[in-house]
């Protein structure tokens, strides 16, 4: 509840804060501040997502950036398309890396996204028909644990194998890039800003609310015990791969539309989504908040981006140097994340009211 309030009063404040307060006020918060706590925003939604698998169902995914930058080129390739005869080549159909690679006609696999409601439907479609497609031969053959994480890495790395090729049409090395409009409205303008801003914070609630509502139904006691004893789940008669492969694909849909929210916020979507590292790195901000809570998540997302933008501000060149040394030592003293302080004050309170209520006469 603490972490919802923090988002609500957060959604409420800034776009006031920005808007409404003049520059030259202490309180005015910047564009460029609110397009960093909206890419935070969607970082913490792909949080969520791992921590709803990993923390739950104990599926450790090493490729969800993989559905992450689907959801996120998705968005891309409507973007540019809004674009028209305002890029550099003035092609009214083609995008001007086409132009350039002398492209004759739009893909086939292009045509549509000049449709809002299109390409939002392929930001859920893409990311599920892949995480249900993996997801079922993977689980079908009972693959789990390293294995599985190992698999889930060689994805996203033969994703980025494929879309760094220019033949692909997507850009390639360089990515999609250059965004003009998002809906009709300037994608540069601050009440453009503010919108995207919003449009993260709110689905960010909402997707809380969902995991919250699963984990905590019969179906998410289901999934716990999968985690905690998969065999013996199943020979108490529950079809596990089921309950796996929708979580999976659940899972997979929350990650593209934290892409399609962070692409426009951005302005790029390039092959480099897709570098394992990115979802390795994904596992340390769930790592860090709080496996198996939801809200550490959000918690870990948020702490572990500010500090890599404080460190990358004051050290440049020796700034992976104490964002290490921040991992390791959550790690060794806090194995619970960031949100283990929270328990752990809460037990050690109870402990004293306790005593001084054995005191009491």
């Amino acid at each position: 509840m603490v972490v919802l309030g923090i988002l609500a009063l957060t959604c409420i404040l800034v776009p006031i804060l920005n808007l409404a307060v003049p520059e030259s006020s202490p309180l005015h918060v910047s564009t460029f501040t609110v397009t960093l706590l909206g890419k935070f925003l969607c970082y913490a939604l792909l949080a969520l997502a791992l921590d709803l698998i990993w923390g739950y169902a104990g599926i450790l995914s090493l490729g969800h950036g993989a559905f992450f930058a689907l959801g996120g080129y998705a968005m891309g390739m409507y973007l540019m398309r809004q674009i028209g005869d305002r890029g550099k080549y003035g092609d009214p159909l083609l995008p001007d890396f086409m132009v350039f690679l002398n492209w004759d006609s739009l893909p086939w696999y292009w045509l549509g996204f000049d449709m809002f409601w299109f390409a939002m439907a392929m930001v859920i479609l893409v990311p599920a028909i892949l995480a249900w497609v993996f997801g079922w031969l993977a689980f079908r053959s009972r693959v789990t644990g390293v294995y599985f994480a190992i698999i889930t890495q060689a994805l996203t790395y033969a994703l980025m194998l494929a879309f760094f090729r220019n033949e692909m049409g997507f850009g390639g090395n360089n990515g999609l890039t250059d965004f003009k409009d998002i809906l009709g409205f300037s994608i540069t303008a601050d009440s453009t800003r503010i919108g995207l801003f919003l449009a993260s914070g709110i689905m960010l609630i909402i997707a809380y609310l969902a995991c919250r509502y699963i984990v905590t139904s019969r179906m998410g006691r289901v999934i716990v015990s999968i985690r905690d004893a998969e065999t013996r789940t199943r020979f108490c008669g529950y079809q596990v791969e089921s309950y796996k492969l929708w979580l999976f694909v659940f899972s997979a849909i929350l990650a593209g539309i934290a892409g399609a929210l962070y692409v426009p916020q951005v302005g790029i979507i390039n092959p480099g989504e897709f570098s394992p590292l990115n979802s390795i790195e994904l596992v340390v901000w769930v790592a860090t908040g709080g496996r198996g809570t939801l809200y550490g998540a959000i918690v870990g997302a948020f702490s572990v981006n500010y500090g890599k933008t404080i460190f990358t501000s004051f050290y440049p060149e020796a700034w992976l140097f104490p964002l290490g040394l921040l991992f390791v030592l959550v790690t060794l003293v806090l194995p619970k994340g960031l949100v283990g302080l929270f328990s752990r004050f809460k037990r050690r309170h109870k402990k004293s009211n306790d005593a001084k209520q054995e005191d009491a006469p």
